[in-house]
């Protein structure tokens, strides 16, 4: 699934791509990923005559903010946006087309067809589903120390179901947590209760500076994910143990092992990350 990084380089890909760009048509083929309004002939109608005027992201989250609404995407595992000229032949898995005056189109191609689009009146979308139970993203002002602390002292989970927790932290997802933990010297296993101040002021400074290294380089390919033009990201050249297991650790040698945690593939090394 594309996480923060991911995202955030889709989105500034498809700003060189949609920006001023005017919807003259809207095909839906696939109606479950429009889950607001819940009438999709609905949805076409507010975004025909609609113009692209800015990008932006909330963790996970594309927005696409047009003259009057902004449409709330999440990519899920496999969800991909082209633009493309509009007599571009549609393949079985692009499920809803925004036609432009121009002559090109937007394309959204999902295989596992778990996207969602929501559609609301700018001013409305951080209070409505899916954002308005969002934590503060790790480059945000209220991600402060002390909000964390909070958070942890007050929960027996396991810290990696914590840091998976969006409405804890957002942006966060199964690779980047990996890659925080390790840097953190903290075993994803540790109950966040039991974390000291030195142990979560390591988590928060890690997490803050994986998912700014990854941003820089474009995200992290992994299966499927490419940008929006068809890039792959270049931080997997970056990973200390997300999908590393059997490899030697960078830092001491030792074994990368995988494990199940929170119900999600785990990368750890033992020695570095004692439990």
């Amino acid at each position: 699934m594309p996480e923060l990084p991911e995202v955030e380089t889709i989105k500034r890909t498809l700003e060189q791509l949609v920006l001023n760009k005017t919807i003259e048509a809207v095909d839906v083929h696939w109606g479950k990923i429009i889950k607001a309004p819940d009438d999709v002939e609905r949805f076409k109608q507010l975004l025909i005559g609609q113009t692209f005027r800015r990008l932006g992201r909330k963790g996970k989250f594309l927005l696409f903010y047009l003259d009057d609404y902004v449409l709330v995407s999440h990519l899920r595992m496999e969800g991909k946006y082209r633009v493309l000229p509009v007599l571009t032949e549609k393949d079985k898995h692009t499920h809803v087309i925004f036609t432009f005056t121009d002559g090109e189109a937007l394309y959204y191609n999902d295989v596992r067809k778990f996207g969602t689009m929501h559609l609301y009146p700018i001013g409305e979308e951080m209070n409505r589903a899916p954002l308005k139970k969002l934590g503060p993203e790790p480059f945000d002002s209220a991600f402060t120390f002390d909000y964390f602390k909070q958070k942890l002292n007050k929960t027996e989970r396991l810290i990696k179901a914590v840091l998976l927790d969006q409405t804890i932290v957002t942006g966060l997802g199964n690779i980047y947590v990996d890659e925080t933990l390790f840097k953190a010297r903290v075993h994803p296993m540790r109950r966040a209760n039991t974390l000291s101040d030195e142990e979560i002021k390591r988590i928060r400074e890690a997490a803050i500076i994986t998912l700014k290294e990854a941003v820089e380089l474009g995200g992290t390919t992994i299966r499927s994910y490419v940008n929006s033009q068809g890039e792959m990201g270049m931080f997997q050249q970056e990973l200390y143990v997300y999908g590393q297991q059997t490899k030697a650790c960078k830092d001491c040698g030792e074994e990368i092992i995988k494990l199940k945690v929170a119900g999600r593939g785990t990368h750890i090394c033992a020695a570095c990350q004692p439990l």
